[in-house]
Formats: C-alpha cells, sequence, structure tokens
C-alpha cells in the first residue's frame, strides 16, 4: 500500500474501487478541475486522492498564523500526554455521540480525539462544529501522520476568503444554514417538504439533522466523493448532496409506513444504508442536476437568517445545549383560515419568518372596506399575508415581502415591486401554492439560476454592507428582480397598488385584482406566478385579512442564554406546526 495508508484498515476499505493506475493531477484551471472532481477522476486511486486532496487545501487562503504540522508535534504531548486517547473527554462544540470511524484502523479511530483536542487548543473562537470530526477522519485516510491530517483541517478552519465558506464553527452559522438548507427544500423538494411537515411536529429539528446525514450518516465512499467536489466549488455543494438524500428518500420511501416513530431517524436510516438504492455517483448525478440559485443569492439569505437569528438572541458565541426556545401564538386571530389552514400557509413561508408569529393588521370586519384604510394598517410591516374569503367561500392570498409603503416610489404612476419570495395560494376548495416561475424555471433568467462563470470557487464577494440597512431594517434582499437578467418586466410584477386597486402578479393577466372599495376582485393566469385562477375569475369579497408575520420578538429577562433554565410556552395554537415552535421564549 502507499505512503497514505497508516491509518486505513483495508479490510474495510472496498479494495475492489481501487485502481493502481498511476495518475497525475496537472491541471489548474477551475472549470477543468470542477469537471474532474464531478467526474471521480481520482476518486479510485488511494494515493492521487491524497496528493489531490493535499494540493487543494494548501491553496486554501488562510490567516497569517495558522497553525502547522509543527505546532501539532509542539502541542499534542502537553494535551494529551500518556493517557488513553478512548478517554479524553471532547470539547462541547462538537457532539461526543456521533465521531464516524470509517474504515479507520485502531490507531486511526484514536488519532481523532487526539487531533480534536489540539485543534480546540488553537481555535478558541470555535464554539459549535459537529461536522469537525467527520473531516478529521476523513483526510486521516489520506494524511501521512497525524500532524499533517491537523494541519490539513486548520487551514479548513483558518480560511479568511469572505466569499468561500467551508465549515460552520458557530452555533448562530450552523442554525442559520439550518434554516437556509429549509428554505431550499421548500423551493425544490416540495413533494419531500409536504412529507416532513404531515408527519413531524417540527420541521426544522428535521432539517437540523442535514449536516449530520453528510457529516455522520454517509458512509465512507459516499462522503469522499461529496469531499473531492466540496474541497473544489465550496459549501453550495453540501446543500446539493443534502438535497439530492432527501429527494431519495421520498421517492424511496414513498407511500411506506414510518420505520420509527421519529422521521428523523428513518432518515437517518435511509442514509446510513444508502447503497442498498443509491450509487455514489447517481447520488452526485442528482444533487448537480438541482438548479440551484446562485451563490450570491444564497450567502444573501445565508446572512438573512442570521441576522433573523440574532435579532432573537442567539449570538456568534452561542452553545446549542443552552437553547431552548418556543412561540407563543396565543394572539392568532382570523375569520378566514382554520389552524390547520394557517399551518400549511406556514410551512411555505420562509425559515427566518417561520420563526416569528403572525399578527392580525386589517380584516374588513372590523376596519371596513376601505383600501386607503387597508394601506395606513399595513403600511411600516413586511412580510405580510394577504387573506381573501370570497362570498362564494373560496379562499385565496399571497405572501408577500415588501412593505405597501414601496408603492409611492413610482409617484402617481402604478408601479410593481416586491422581490421573489411572494407567492400566492389558494385555500379553497383545493390546497395550491404558486411561486415566482424562475424558480420553477431558472432558464428564464441567465443569472438566477446556476451560472458558473466564474474563475474560481465561489467568486462573488459579499458583506454585511451588501444588504440594505434602512429604517425598516428589512431583511428581504434574498431574490430581488435586480440580481436576475429577466426576458421581460412581467417575470417580476410581484406586487404593486395605488389608490384604485391592488395587483399580485403581472403579465398577461393579474393573479390578484382587488377594487378600492375592496369588495369585488378578479383573478387570473399571470407570467410572474405562471398560476391558475386562485378562485372564481370574477369575485366578490366577503372578507379581506392582512397578517403581519411579527418579527419583533425578544428575549424577556427570565431567559438566561447561558444559564440552565429557559421558561416557554406551550404549543397552544400550532401543536404540530412546521416551524412555529423554535425562536421565541416568554
Amino acid at each position: 500500500m502507499d505512503e497514505y495508508s497508516r491509518f486505513v484498515d483495508w479490510d474495510k476499505m472496498d479494495v475492489s474501487a481501487q485502481s493502481q493506475d498511476t495518475k497525475e493531477l496537472t491541471c489548474t484551471d477551475f472549470h477543468e478541475l470542477k469537471q474532474l472532481a464531478r467526474q471521480g477522476y481520482w476518486a479510485k486511486n488511494h494515493c492521487l486522492r491524497a496528493k489531490v486532496y493535499h494540493k487543494l487545501i494548501s491553496n486554501i487562503p488562510c490567516r497569517t498564523v495558522t497553525p502547522d504540522a509543527n505546532v501539532y508535534r509542539d502541542i499534542v504531548v502537553k494535551i494529551v500526554g500518556k493517557r488513553n486517547s478512548s478517554s479524553l473527554p471532547l470539547p462541547e462544540f462538537v457532539d461526543n455521540s456521533l465521531i464516524p470511524t470509517y474504515c479507520l484502523n485502531a490507531e486511526g479511530v484514536g488519532a481523532i480525539r487526539k487531533i480534536i483536542l489540539c485543534i480546540a487548543n488553537q481555535f478558541p473562537d470555535i464554539s459549535f462544529c459537529p461536522a469537525l470530526p467527520s473531516v478529521i477522519a476523513l483526510l486521516l485516510h489520506y494524511s501521512k501522520d497525524e500532524a499533517e491530517c491537523f494541519e490539513q483541517v486548520c487551514r479548513i478552519l483558518a480560511c479568511n476568503d469572505p466569499s468561500k465558506r467551508l465549515i460552520d464553527q458557530t452555533f448562530l452559522a450552523f442554525e442559520s444554514s439550518c434554516m437556509t438548507f429549509g428554505d431550499l427544500v421548500n423551493k425544490y423538494c416540495q413533494a419531500a417538504h409536504k412529507l416532513m411537515v404531515a408527519v413531524s411536529e417540527d420541521v426544522l429539528e428535521v432539517y437540523s439533522d442535514w449536516q449530520r446525514w453528510l457529516f455522520g450518516e454517509l458512509p465512507m465512499a459516499y462522503i469522499a466523493r461529496v469531499f473531492d467536489v466540496f474541497l473544489v466549488e465550496g459549501y453550495k455543494v453540501l446543500y446539493r448532496v443534502a438535497l439530492a438524500l432527501l429527494k431519495f428518500f421520498h421517492k424511496v420511501r414513498a407511500g411506506q409506513p414510518m420505520e420509527s416513530d421519529s422521521i428523523q431517524q428513518d432518515i437517518r436510516a435511509f442514509v446510513r444504508d444508502i447503497a442498498k438504492s443509491v450509487s455514489p455517483e447517481r447520488l452526485l448525478e442528482k444533487a448537480f442536476a438541482i438548479r440551484l440559485f446562485s451563490r450570491k443569492e444564497i450567502q444573501l439569505l445565508q446572512m438573512a437568517n442570521e441576522k433573523a437569528l440574532q435579532q432573537k438572541g442567539i449570538t456568534v458565541k452561542q452553545k446549542r445545549q443552552n437553547v431552548h426556545l418556543a412561540v407563543h401564538a396565543e394572539n392568532f386571530k382570523s375569520e378566514i383560515v382554520s389552524v390547520k389552514e394557517m399551518r400549511d400557509i406556514w410551512s411555505w413561508i420562509p425559515e427566518r419568518f417561520a420563526l416569528c408569529q403572525p399578527l392580525l393588521l386589517f380584516t374588513t370586519l372590523e376596519h371596513g372596506c376601505s383600501l386607503s384604510r387597508f394601506y395606513s394598517h399595513s403600511e411600516g410591516h413586511e412580510p405580510t399575508l394577504l387573506l381573501i374569503k370570497t362570498t362564494a367561500k373560496e379562499v385565496c392570498g399571497a405572501y408577500l415581502s415588501s412593505d405597501w409603503s414601496e408603492r409611492r416610489r413610482g409617484g402617481n404612476k402604478l408601479s410593481f415591486f416586491g422581490t421573489g419570495e411572494c407567492f400566492v395560494f389558494r385555500l379553497q376548495p383545493e390546497v395550491e401554492r404558486y411561486e415566482w416561475v424562475i424558480i420553477k424555471h431558472p432558464e428564464l433568467a441567465s443569472t438566477g439560476a446556476e451560472t458558473e462563470n466564474h474563475t474560481q470557487p465561489a467568486s462573488s464577494t459579499l458583506s454585511s454592507s451588501s444588504i440594505p440597512s434602512d429604517p425598516s431594517d428589512r431583511l428581504s434582499p434574498f431574490l430581488a428582480a435586480r440580481h436576475f437578467n429577466l426576458p421581460s418586466k412581467t417575470a417580476s410584477m410581484f406586487m404593486a397598488g395605488s389608490s384604485e386597486c391592488i395587483i399580485i402578479g403581472g403579465g398577461d393577466g393579474q393573479a390578484l385584482y382587488l377594487d378600492a372599495d375592496l369588495n369585488h376582485g378578479r383573478t387570473s393566469h399571470c407570467n410572474t406566478f405562471n398560476n391558475q385562477p386562485l378562485c372564481s375569475e370574477s369575485f366578490q369579497i366577503s372578507i379581506l385579512e392582512a397578517e403581519k408575520i411579527r418579527n419583533s420578538l425578544h428575549l424577556k429577562p427570565d431567559f438566561t442564554v447561558n444559564g440552565n433554565q429557559a421558561v416557554c410556552r406551550p404549543r397552544e395554537l400550532y401543536p404540530a406546526a412546521a416551524r412555529l415552535d423554535r425562536f421565541h421564549c416568554t
């Protein structure tokens, strides 16, 4: 065997898949490297993969002072001493119960804990990093000794390129990634998302497992192939593969009874045994067939989710085990939708707003049938939920991402505004949601879909200044129409309002048109949402409501972030609501 085999138990490795052909990797062009990684060019030669990993990791831009192999040799004796590595207590930023060993021999298994402890010594700012044990275990298979593995992991952790995200190292970053994954599932795996909402009490808790699927449950042959591409293309690959796993889980298990009392356990078991149904190549093929948003859009979404968590009191130093927050939604009122129907709607809205509570802003039953009064109650709030019940008992509505006060930017001229997070829906007689047409048909916008015209991975650089800071402290820069090269303006006619009417969706028709008296309306197909009529094409309004998705919840004094106790209210309104019971303490 080669010089990188010190920690490998070859009885566990699939030697039949290994090639002894001597290969070299000389290319430096990003696009060529990306294709080779996806094709598995170095996957079947252990020595070549080790050399490629070393080359790719050595090219990661890092802080000036990054611990190297010599640092490890200096500190490991002081930190570990002569103690048995299996008895060493691990830092609390990793999950002690989930340390994959893959195809490591006994020496390799012992080395994992030693390296984790030395990293904890050198990286005191790490507060939550559940993926770390898996990354260390994987790289040990391709390292000459512990010190070399330590250095490679340190370079990954010390990456200082603001456009290149690799491994989450704080609870804030981790939890926002879970929310972002939930948003992506909602957009790209709607059938699986519908199943999660139906069978789980807390969908975000299920989606919070997404990194565990990759860095914990996936067998060695699979995670190594994922890591091949991850080192070239970056964090977005992880989202892709996790989405593919969920798609396969839904496809394989559709219509079958759950194998346990927990959908989380069922997904974990499926991923552990994935070799029974899906090959590594098929998994990656599925992952790269998903037409995801651009890196810029995903980064904007991630930043918005982090901001929402920070507004709930979550900090970069937060430790997960000290967080137990719940939303109290007893003030919810609606004469239009039931609890079950609101649960359906809540499962569709972006994760960062699903942390919040609905609050009734306007209802024609109390405030009268006046568009001017609708504006006076709705302006200053975003996002909002518009709910309509017709005299024929049909129920439809819209999720509107932007503040109605933006309608004034066009002066007296009716002009459209909003973002691609807007959607329209109907609840009665049947449930159907219609999203922005670009989400399902990204080929219509040359920059909104997957356009990897980069000279290097993750070339777009964003900072917090990329998100507008205005008096409303808005969280909706994600999917702004200006980020996309749209074929026509009709693809981005999200919402418009004047003293005469409200229009939702445009282009060859309007998804919703409401008159100034909030008495009559029309609905038809429109290009923006590619929707069917939401109810009778011409209808009379029985009740109209506007709900604010309240984002002004604050931690009260009886909640101690670093303490052991939190006072939480019961799940009164949404006993099985998708994500309403996560991040608010009362």
